[in-house]
């Protein structure tokens, strides 16, 4: 049985030399056993024949938008509602354009506005279009909502130029998807513990000292831990973000309040990530009226806050911990410093000064540290994306520590 079994993956064609790709594409993922839609643009016809395309898939190939074959369906809803997963490949600086401004023109661009499906995209275009900043921005902003990048390799172009372009191979992008559907049920059975959002330290009824977290990254490894299977408590500070589904939802306000929600929930917790931007400090006092005016100065005394993840480290009896480090110079030093202090088994660091990666963003990039150094670096893309490959990285450790530890058979 092949790995993609009853899976339905939409794949759509856009005109370039690369087409030809497609084209085996489509053969590695129908003998993975997947059910391959294809939409072709119209210039992708000038490249390879629409019957490739039905030959390998054994399904009717899509071009035109107003060629209904089936009077019960509207063709384009249908493929948007039945996809399980839409992947781009080749995908032009024109069609990522269109995605990126929501347009709707042609058969392939008309489908991936109406889909809710998980969307795949592999750029290939020459090497100065990749790179001006037109196609960058589009890719930025699709990265941010949610789109994935499956990004191109270096070498000869069709166009005579070397350099960044080329369309990643089909045994990679196969791999890539296969690998995606394989994760959708690595965390099935465990409890997954989340903190998110920047916590509220009252000074008085009307006024808090808080930072620019927006609970985004949170809120992303929630929502994806609960998609590949895990029972996931969100212990949330206040964010204007609504609870992913099927996700439970423990609001909390100061630090004071999320300490006492994660020890609580900490000994029937497996995995813990600890992405909220908890305040180092608050009031000493909470005034219960609002404090009015009376001098040209104020002084605020503040008190230290109980570190949460330090308290984790100490006290875990197992549990997988991931930390969060929110740093704007001497990332790695800083990072390898605080999963040392922490007890932490990973922890994810960023530069919050760089663009696409601070507070209130879709987007993040990311470097992860074990205990070893530096596991992974992150380039941009979307936070869900981040979650994901994180989430990734933390299942296959907790299930190679868990094999480790069966008791072999009797002999």
């Amino acid at each position: 049985m092949g790995k993609l079994q009853g899976k339905t993956i939409v794949l759509g064609v856009c005109g370039g030399i690369a087409a030809y790709k497609a084209a085996a594409l489509t053969s590695k993922l129908t003998q993975a056993g997947a059910d391959v839609r294809v939409i072709m643009t119209e210039s992708a016809v000038q490249f390879v024949a629409p019957l490739t395309f039905q030959t390998l898939s054994r399904n009717p190939v899509f071009v035109d938008t107003f060629d209904e074959r089936d009077a019960a369906v509207v063709s384009h809803i249908d493929l948007a509602d039945s996809a399980d997963l839409i992947v781009v490949a080749p995908a032009t600086a024109n069609m990522i354009a269109k995605l990126a401004l929501g347009l709707a023109d042609d058969m392939l661009s008309t489908t991936l506005l109406a889909t809710e499906a998980p969307v795949w995209v592999a750029p290939a275009m020459n090497v100065h279009m990749y790179a001006h900043p037109a196609v960058q921005l589009n890719m930025q902003t699709l990265a941010g909502r949610g789109v994935h990048f499956i990004e191109p390799g270096e070498g000869q172009l069709a166009c005579g130029y070397v350099g960044k372009g080329r369309l990643a191979e089909p045994e990679e992008i196969a791999a890539v998807i296969e690998r995606f559907f394989a994760g959708a049920g690595c965390l099935a059975g465990r409890h997954v513990l989340v903190t998110a959002g920047g916590t509220v330290e009252r000074i008085d009824p009307v006024r808090y000292i808080s930072n620019d977290s927006s609970g985004k990254m949170g809120y992303a490894i929630a929502e994806e831990a609960a998609r590949m299977g895990a029972t996931v408590t969100l212990v949330s500070a206040p964010t204007a973000l609504p609870c992913p589904p099927g996700v439970r939802l423990v609001p909390v306000q100061s630090a004071l309040d999320m300490r006492e929600a994660v020890l609580e929930r900490l000994p029937h917790s497996d995995l813990v990530v600890k992405a909220a931007a908890v305040a180092d400090y608050r009031p000493a006092t909470a005034a219960e009226r609002k404090l009015k005016k009376q001098s040209e100065t104020m002084t605020l005394e503040l008190v230290k806050n109980p570190d949460i993840l330090q308290e984790i480290g100490e006290c875990k009896t197992g549990q997988f911990v991931i930390g969060f480090a929110a740093e704007t110079n001497d990332v790695d030093q800083h990072a390898m410093d605080k999963l040392q202090r922490k007890n932490c088994d990973l922890l994810v660091a960023n530069d919050v000064s760089q663009a696409g990666a601070g507070f209130g963003v879709d987007t993040n990039i990311v470097r992860i540290f074990d205990r070893s150094g530096m596991v992974e670096a992150l380039p941009i893309q979307s936070k869900k994306e981040v979650a994901r490959r994180l989430l990734e990285l933390a299942a296959s450790r907790m299930a190679a520590v868990g094999a480790a530890a069966e008791p072999e058979g009797e002999l």
